[in-house]
């Protein structure tokens, strides 16, 4: 099973600590880089090829990863010469890359299984499959609904329930055949293209453990909780370690 890791990003919202490191190699509890975290997790489920795409102080994520073999994975990198959001750095490499193939970024601490993921992929056959998240928003305020100048309906201060996408998601090299080399393009597009073209992606529904690490209070959270969540997120060692 092959992954592409988008590794490539500034990390803007995660600055000061970006300033320095690129966001996947942020250290979580004491000996962890979250890059590490999630290869591990992926040689743990069966994956056995992973794609870097590198751009922001890419020389940092070589050093660490290399080639892979500490996790016993093959691993191999493209770079973004200039920024090409989600979806495009696959471009360059879709001759590189299987019929399916599993794509996430580089900052999610999750126990989602990733390997099911891409198999409920190719057992649906659509041409995406996006992994989602429930979220609850409250709205503080009392929400009024009306028509013609009327109020016809009110619901105090309610629950807003949605689901999110993960920033994990199974894709096919056909589904991004025809779109051109070395434009960015993101994952947002993609759905809307999609969505357009009339063939809808699939969701794949998870209710675990989740947190994008995108801003200072998600890290320092991911921190705060590490020995709680670390068997969680790793449940055996990597004897390899």
């Amino acid at each position: 099973m092959h992954v592409v890791i988008l590794a490539g990003g500034k990390g803007v919202r995660l600055r000061p600590y970006t300033s320095a490191l690129p966001k996947p190699l942020v250290p979580i509890g004491e000996e962890y880089a979250i890059l590490d975290i999630i290869l591990q997790q992926l040689a743990g489920q069966g994956f056995t090829h992973a794609t870097l795409a590198v751009g922001h102080l890419s020389p940092l994520i070589r050093a660490f990863v290399d080639d892979g073999s500490r996790w016993g994975l093959k691993v191999d990198y493209t770079e973004e010469v200039k920024p090409l959001s989600t979806i495009g750095p696959l471009f360059p490499i879709r001759d590189r890359l299987p019929e399916h193939f599993l794509v996430m970024n580089g900052d999610v601490l999750t126990t989602l299984n990733y390997a099911d993921v891409l198999k409920s992929h190719i057992d649906t056959g659509l041409p995406l499959t996006v992994a989602t998240s429930p979220r609850v928003v409250k709205i503080d305020f009392g929400v009024l609904e009306a028509e013609e100048g009327r109020i016809v309906g009110f619901r105090e201060k309610p629950l807003l329930s949605y689901r999110v996408s993960m920033g994990v998601y199974a894709l096919s090299r056909s589904t991004i055949k025809h779109y051109p080399e070395g434009m960015p393009f993101g994952f947002d597009e993609l759905v809307l293209d999609l969505l357009a073209r009339e063939t809808p992606p699939g969701v794949y529904e998870f209710d675990g453990y989740w947190l994008d690490i995108g801003r200072p209070d998600d890290y320092d959270e991911a921190n705060a909780r590490f020995d709680e969540i670390r068997p969680l997120l790793l449940p055996s060692r990597n004897p390899m370690r």
